[in-house]
């Protein structure tokens, strides 16, 4: 992998949504770096403002919501607030998204060649020809069986997880520079997600296309990022190394979510869980907004913390961040 020049660079961006009963701070002060050919993992439970920062870079947020603040520099040029002609020429070409509803990206009543071969159409000057054997082998690659039968087929006369899998391919065509994929592979099979896995763990490897993979699964992170952000209330609580931050988690948040992993408990012991429920977007009490929920608050929590590096390397929004305890003792 390549670590050059960013292909994405979001500068504390802020997306908000502004309804009648007030607004909502989804994504506040928002702040990361893609360099080429790497792998960022957005995790945070829902509501953390993961998906909303996703559709934020390829500006597909709508109203109520809006972009006030921030910059989103896709190879040094600010796309936030770019028009949509702009938009449409960077969308499924350079930059690619695979929703978490495969028919956000199929349409219904159009077969699967036809969108395919119009995917590559748009932005490549090739013939039909060469654009369906692409599509062919498009399908091939995320594991359709018989994708010369299935190009002539319908999105109806797939199964959802088999709609997931053309989906991905689509987002795949053109070889993106930079792809967003919001937990693409929730609805599939471990054997035919490990497939995906290795399939994008591969482009990026060999086109240095990079990627922004928003997920809850820390054991998907865990195997193909290479940086991990977590989220909470809209903002990141900590970035780094994902083998810095899975193995020496500093805020308690980030400690919460990998100590709720079911594999991480003992046998016959209840499944550990961060007490409470994620705040109110609509009405954040000053403060930490994890002050409630946190075993560690005190009275300096009161002030909401800002970001911090109290590690070489590792970001981390908290009053009172570990610096040196593993997961089992944080947690314990």
């Amino acid at each position: 992998m390549s670590d050059g020049a960013p292909t994405l660079e979001v500068r504390n961006l802020q997306t908000h949504f502004l309804t009648k009963a007030g607004t909502v701070k989804a994504v506040d002060d928002v702040s990361f770096t893609v360099r080429q050919g790497r792998v960022m993992g957005l995790v945070g439970e829902s509501g953390s403002g993961k998906t909303v920062t996703g559709f934020s870079i390829l500006g597909l947020v709508d109203e109520p919501g809006r972009i006030v603040g921030g910059e989103i520099r896709y190879r040094g040029e600010n796309i936030a607030g770019a028009s949509e002609e702009r938009m449409r020429q960077l969308r499924g070409n350079r930059i690619a998204m695979i929703f978490q509803d495969p028919m956000m990206t199929l349409n219904p009543v159009l077969r699967i060649d036809t969108q395919m071969v119009e995917a590559i159409r748009a932005h490549q000057d090739i013939s039909r020809d060469e654009a369906w054997r692409r599509s062919r082998d498009a399908l091939g690659r995320v594991g359709i069986p018989s994708p010369e039968e299935r190009l002539r087929s319908y999105p109806h006369q797939f199964s959802g997880g088999m709609r997931q899998r053309v989906a991905i391919a689509i987002a795949l065509l053109n070889r993106p520079d930079l792809i967003v994929a919001d937990e693409p592979t929730t609805a599939l099979d471990v054997t035919i997600q490990g497939q995906i896995l290795y399939e994008v763990q591969k482009l990026c490897e060999e086109t240095g296309t990079a990627l922004i993979w928003i997920t809850h699964d820390l054991s998907v992170v865990a195997g193909l990022a290479d940086e991990i952000c977590v989220m909470y209330a809209g903002r990141v609580v900590e970035h780094g190394t994902v083998d810095a931050v899975l193995d020496r988690p500093a805020h308690p948040y980030t400690r919460g979510l990998i100590g709720s992993v079911p594999s991480r408990n003992r046998r016959g012991q209840p499944l550990a869980q961060i007490p409470g429920m994620t705040p109110s977007l609509l009405n954040l009490r000053p403060g930490c907004p994890f002050k409630a929920r946190c075993p560690d608050a005190d009275a300096a929590c009161d002030v909401a913390p800002e970001l911090t590096q109290p590690v070489a390397g590792r970001d981390v929004r908290c009053h009172h961040p570990a610096t040196g305890r593993a997961p089992a003792e944080a947690t314990a």
